[in-house]
C-alpha cells in the first residue's frame, strides 16, 4: 500500500509517505514555506494544506498522486461536536469543520490527478496514537498515551496496541484539556500560545511550585483514567505579563506550579493505564509529550519499564500516524522509525553548486568532522548541515548549531546568536556509550525528549549545557546510526577531553529550522556563526570578510 498522510486542520501542517508499512518520507510545510508552524491554529487557516510537503514526499518516492492507494487525513469531522456543546469558546469552529469535510476536494485540487475518493478521515487522537505505537521499536504489545490541546471532541486518549490492532481504552472529553490549560498559561505569561509552550517549561526551572496546592483545585486526575482541567483563573495567581515585559519571580513560580500539577496528573494517567494493560512499554504522543521534564518523571516514577516518545509528537506527527494506521489496517506490517531524518537532502555535487552560485569562498577538507571538531575546540560556533533534515521540532545532528560546552558564556552567546530569551537552555549531544557516566536518566535518548541529571563532577566541566536546576536535555548518538556526528564527537574529545558538544537548532528566533542550502546560507550570513559545515564543505566567516576586504 502506498499511503500519503496529511495533517492540516489545526497547526504544524505536514505530510508523510508510507509504502508497504515503511516510512519513506515525512516533513513539515514550514520547512518549505518558511512560516513558523506553517500557520496559526485558527479556523480561518484550516483550509491551508501542506501542498509543498506532500508534493515533495511523492517526488522523493518517484510517485504521482494517481499512484497512491490512499490518503489519510488526520481528523474526522463526523466525530466532532459544535464548539459550544463541548464547552469551548470558539465561535468560528464551524468553519474549521466545513473545511475538514471538504478536504478531499481540496487535496484533489492541490495534488492534480488524485482521486478524492481515496481520502480517508482518521480520528485525530488515533493518528497521534499510531505515530507512537506503530513507529516505536519493540512496541508490538504496548500501551500508548496521547495528550494535546484538542481533537474532534476529546483532548486525550489512552489506548493499547496488540499487533496490527490499536484499541482505544479511554478518552477525556473537552473542555477538559491539559494542553489547552498549558496554552492558556503560555499566553498569560506573555508568550505565543500553540508555539512557545516550551518556554514555559524552561521558565519553570527558575521558580518554585508554591502555587501548586491552589492549582490543584482546577487541574487534577479523576481516578478513572481521566482528569479535570479547565477554568483556571490565571490572573488570580499573578498579573498577566506583556510580551515585551521582563518576567519576574511570580511568573516563574506560576510556571513551576503548572509544570508540577501537569506532571502529577500525567503520572496518575500513566498508572491507571498500566493497571489496565500491565504492559512493559509505553509510547507517548500529542503536543504534551514534547514536555521532556514530564516525560522524565513518567520514566523515572511510572510503572512502565520503557517509555518511547514520538520525536514529532505534536500535530505534525499525525500525518505519519494516520498513514501508519491505514497501513496496519490494510495488512501491511508497520516498520519502526529508524530515525527522525526523514526530510530533504542534497548530494555533494548539488551542495557544491549552491556554494558556487552563492559566490562564497569554501573548501573541501579531508574530513569535515575533524575540521568542525577543531573549530569547536577553538571555541567557534558552527552551523552543521548534514544529510536529511529532521521530522519534528528537535535538531538531532542534521540541522544544528554546535558549540564548546566547557565555556559557560557559550549559553548566552548562542541565545544572542539565535535572538532568544536568556533563560532558555541549550542541549548536549553525547556518544551513547559515554552518556551514563555523565547523565542520569532514560538511556538511550536519541530524540532529545527527556531531561537528565548532570553528574556533579561534570557540571563544572560542561557548564554551557547545564540548566539552572542541574539538568540537561540530552541527545545520545549511536555511531552506527550517525557515523559522521559520532566521528565529530570523538575528534572533539580527542582535542578537549570532553565527549559532549552543545547542540541547538539551526535557526533564529521565530523562524523555522533551516532546511535547504539557501536557508543555511541565509542563516549563516545573517548571524555571527564562525563556520558553516555543509555536506563535506566548510565555509569560514573570516574567509568571506577577508575576500571582501581584498575586493
Amino acid at each position: 500500500m502506498r499511503i500519503l498522510g496529511i495533517n492540516a486542520l489545526f497547526h504544524d501542517p505536514s505530510a508523510a509517505l508510507v509504502i508497504d508499512g515503511r516510512t519513506v518520507a515525512a516533513t513539515e510545510e514550514e520547512r518549505f514555506s518558511r512560516r513558523k508552524h506553517g500557520k496559526r491554529p485558527v479556523p480561518f487557516s484550516a483550509w491551508e494544506l501542506p501542498e509543498q510537503a506532500a508534493a515533495w514526499c511523492l517526488k522523493r518516492a518517484g510517485l504521482r498522486p494517481q499512484d497512491l492507494d490512499a490518503v489519510a487525513y488526520s481528523y474526522d469531522p463526523a466525530l466532532a461536536l459544535p464548539a459550544d456543546a463541548m464547552g469551548l469558546d470558539d465561535p468560528w469552529d464551524h468553519l474549521r469543520q466545513t473545511y475538514a469535510r471538504e478536504a478531499p476536494g481540496f487535496l484533489a485540487t492541490a495534488l492534480p490527478g488524485l482521486d478524492p475518493g481515496l481520502v480517508r478521515f482518521v480520528p485525530h487522537h488515533m493518528a497521534h496514537a499510531a505515530s507512537g505505537a506503530f513507529a516505536a521499536e519493540g512496541a508490538a504489545r504496548s500501551s500508548v498515551l496521547v495528550l494535546d490541546g484538542r481533537g474532534e471532541r476529546a483532548s486525550h486518549l489512552a489506548a493499547r496496541r496488540t499487533g496490527a490492532r490499536l484499541e482505544p481504552l479511554y478518552a477525556q472529553d473537552l473542555p477538559h484539556s491539559l494542553g489547552l490549560v498549558y496554552e492558556e498559561l503560555t499566553d498569560h505569561l506573555g508568550f505565543l500560545r500553540s508555539s512557545d509552550e516550551f518556554k514555559v517549561m524552561a521558565l519553570a526551572s527558575h521558580g518554585s511550585p508554591r502555587m501548586l496546592a491552589e492549582l490543584r483545585r482546577y487541574v487534577y486526575p479523576t481516578g478513572d483514567g481521566g482528569f479535570h482541567a479547565t477554568g483556571v483563573p490565571w490572573s488570580e495567581f499573578c498579573p498577566r505579563r506583556g510580551p515585551d515585559e521582563p518576567w519576574n519571580g511570580a511568573h516563574a513560580d506560576l510556571a513551576a506550579s503548572a509544570q508540577a500539577v501537569l506532571e502529577e496528573t500525567l503520572l496518575d494517567l500513566v498508572r491507571w493505564l498500566h493497571g489496565r494493560t500491565h504492559d512493559d512499554v509505553l509510547t507517548l504522543a500529542g503536543g504534551v509529550a514534547l514536555n521532556c521534564v514530564a516525560n522524565s518523571r513518567i520514566a523515572r516514577e511510572g510503572p512502565f519499564s520503557r517509555v518511547w516518545v514520538q520525536p514529532a509528537a505534536g500535530d505534525a506527527g499525525t500525518a505519519l500516524g494516520s498513514a501508519l494506521l491505514l497501513a496496519a489496517g490494510a495488512g501491511d506490517d508497520p516498520e519502526p522509525m529508524d530515525g527522525a531524518d526523514l526530510g530533504r537532502d542534497w548530494s555533494d555535487g548539488e551542495l557544491g553548486a549552491w556554494l558556487k552560485t552563492a559566490g562564497v569562498p569554501f573548501e573541501r577538507p579531508p574530513d569535515i568532522a575533524a575540521t568542525v571538531a577543531q573549530a569547536l575546540a577553538d571555541n567557534a560556533i558552527v552551523a552543521w548541515f548534514q544529510g536529511r533534515s529532521e521530522f519534528g521540532p528537535r535538531a538531532l545532528g542534521h540541522r544544528s548549531l554546535l558549540a564548546h560546552p566547557g565555556h559557560a558564556g557559550n549559553l548566552e552567546r548562542l541565545n544572542d546568536v539565535k535572538g532568544r530569551e536568556q533563560f532558555r537552555p541549550v542541549a548536549p549531544m553525547v556518544l551513547a556509550e559515554r552518556a551514563s557516566e555523565i547523565f542520569d536518566g532514560p538511556l538511550p535518548s536519541p530524540y532529545m525528549l527527556f531531561v537528565h541529571d548532570v553528574a556533579p563532577g561534570w557540571r563544572e566541566r560542561i557548564p554551557a549545557v547545564v540548566h539552572v536546576d542541574g539538568t540537561a536535555r540530552i541527545q545520545t548518538v549511536d555511531p552506527q546510526r550517525e557515523p559522521l556526528v559520532a566521528r565529530m564527537l570523538t575528534e572533539f574529545e580527542r582535542r578537549t577531553g570532553l565527549p559532549v558538544v552543545v547542540n541547538t537548532s539551526l535557526n533564529t528566533a521565530g523562524r523555522p529550522m533551516v532546511d535547504d542550502p539557501r536557508d543555511a546560507l541565509e542563516c549563516f550570513g545573517s548571524s555571527p556563526v564562525d563556520l558553516l559545515a555543509i555536506g563535506p564543505y566548510a565555509v569560514r566567516r573570516d574567509a568571506i570578510f577577508r575576500t571582501g576586504e581584498e575586493g
